[in-house]
């Protein structure tokens, strides 16, 4: 700004991302973007409204927020007051621009609660626009998982004071649609539909905050130089989000049947899932070069698979480890050595952290390391599993044309709720199989009824009724190019494989998993 020594402010509008996510191609992922309702509610996540000028990241923000009085706010962000602050008017303060950003507030009328777990601080805060929850339903649930989980971490500790912000959508074509959460370090955004009867939101509420909390052991506690000093306009990432986000869904499971919130068989069918999913991606991409160059294709593509395969390498890496230490060491035993020598002011070097974690540990993790993670060798998980007396059994079973279960094998696209595709990630039936079907295919038209969500619909009611000899004609879009495919309806099956026990695990086998699931 040539004329900034005679500027006194500068003043701009912004506008909010939630009711434009059914209007744009590409939309912000709900979690992390705005909302703005009159006199309702104010999701801020603070890069929706606050810059910074260049060179002046580092310095500490002082940022004052008026709202109506009868609105209350729940942040992480450190609050000041100067004098006598006007009603309605709070101050916060930051260290610098990623403080700010790191620190969303969520404005509702009053609908919190704050309980003590150990020695962190939650607040549990939630903007239910018809009133059907209330902060206190959720609380004996959430305080069992976060008491579950800190006592799984131990003398892991990343902060004393954690703020939950659940923002409860109506599906309304100005609302939400992005489900799910995006991490900070003291803090996380949920977006869920208001719709959800209280046990399924109970249930996605334990899955997802789970592992929006571990994040406080990494990247919080545990990070590189590449997230320490982050470039907004050059962004240079990290070759390890399998640590990020790997080590983090992985702990998000993990500790549930170490701490018998589910037992062995729902743990194994977790992990059957997510092996399952990562075939879906490209299981011979080095995952270390897909997380440094993960903005750009074809990597990014794959960005899904670091909690599918990310976690599957840190349950590969923990039985490693408990096999050579006799049981004694653990991923969470080497999160918790890396967390003693970093933390939120001390990153490291990122080149620097796999040959660190060899010399910590053994000269077998360097040989598993680069074979799976710096190479392209898919990682054996029978092998891993055998070690622990597990096996992995196959067979198939019938199913239907369109689901698994409750699990379609086709959606829509938030952004276009008329565009329907195969979903990726999701091993797909024998129906999908032998018409030569993909995931990621758009299907444009089937038997002649151009597909959009209603016909979709009808569609999936009529395939209840389809004889396996019935001919299909299926037109999809896939890479630009519109491509058909056909072939008979026939019998659906899908591939059914599961985790188990091996008929006879030996006495080293047994304790071993003893020490991986229970220790």
């Amino acid at each position: 700004l040539t004329t900034a020594q005679s500027i006194d402010k500068i003043s701009y509008l912004v506008n909010d991302t939630f009711d434009t996510e059914t209007e744009v191609e590409d939309p912000i992922f709900s979690p992390a973007g705005t909302n703005i309702l009159k006199n309702e509610n104010f999701l801020l996540n603070l890069h929706g409204f606050v810059g910074y000028f260049q060179g002046l990241k580092e310095v500490p923000y002082e940022l004052t927020i008026k709202a109506p009085a009868s609105l209350q706010p729940s942040t992480s962000l450190k609050e000041t007051i100067k004098g006598e602050s006007k009603q309605g008017e709070k101050t916060y303060l930051a260290d610098r621009y990623f403080e700010v950003i790191d620190n969303p507030i969520l404005y509702a009328k009053p609908n919190s609660v704050t309980f003590q777990i150990k020695d962190i601080s939650v607040t549990l805060s939630v903007y239910s626009p018809n009133g059907t929850l209330k902060a206190k339903d959720l609380q004996p649930k959430m305080e069992a998982m976060m008491q579950a989980q800190k006592n799984f971490l131990g003398e892991i500790d990343g902060t004393k004071q954690y703020t939950i912000l659940l923002y409860l959508s109506q599906l309304s074509n100005t609302d939400a649609t992005g489900f799910g959460a995006l991490e900070h370090h003291t803090s996380t955004v949920v977006v869920l539909p208001e719709q959800l009867p209280k046990e399924s939101l109970e249930e996605s509420m334990v899955d997802v905050v789970s592992h929006e909390f571990f994040h406080i052991v990494t990247p919080l506690s545990v990070h590189s130089r590449e997230i320490q000093y982050f470039d907004f306009n050059a962004p240079k990432m990290s070759m390890h989000l399998w640590m990020y986000e790997g080590t983090t869904e992985y702990f998000a499971n993990l500790f549930q049947i170490q701490q018998g919130l589910i037992d062995e068989s729902a743990f194994y069918e977790r992990i059957m899932d997510k092996i399952s999913n990562s075939m879906g991606y490209d299981d011979t991409m080095s995952f270390t070069t897909m997380s440094k160059n993960i903005l750009e294709a074809p990597y990014k593509e794959n960005y899904i698979n670091v909690y599918e395969k990310g976690a599957l390498i840190n349950m590969s890496l923990d039985i490693l480890l408990r096999e050579l230490s006799k049981g004694e060491k653990s991923v969470r035993w080497l999160m918790k050595e890396l967390s003693n020598r970093y933390d939120v002011n001390t990153p490291f070097n990122d080149p620097d952290l796999l040959d660190e974690i060899v010399a910590m540990t053994y000269p077998e993790v360097s040989d598993f390391f680069n074979r799976h993670l710096l190479g392209n060798e898919p990682i054996p998980y029978d092998k891993y599993l055998e070690k622990v007396g597990l096996e992995i059994t196959s067979s198939e079973q019938p199913g239907s044309y369109f689901f698994l279960g409750q699990m379609p094998y086709v959606d829509a696209n938030p952004a276009n709720l008329d565009i329907i595709f195969i979903r990726k990630g999701v091993a797909l039936n024998s129906f999908f199989q032998e018409l030569g079907a993909e995931g990621g295919d758009i299907i444009k038209n089937i038997n002649g009824t151009d597909i959009d969500l209603e016909s979709m619909r009808g569609i999936i009611g009529q395939s209840f009724g389809w004889d396996a000899d019935k001919d299909i004609t299926m037109n999809i879009e896939r890479d630009g190019e519109i491509i058909e495919l056909t072939g008979k309806a026939g019998t659906p099956t899908y591939n059914e494989r599961k985790i188990v026990s091996v008929e006879a695990p030996s006495e080293a086998a047994l304790a071993l998993r003893e020490a991986w699931l229970k220790n």
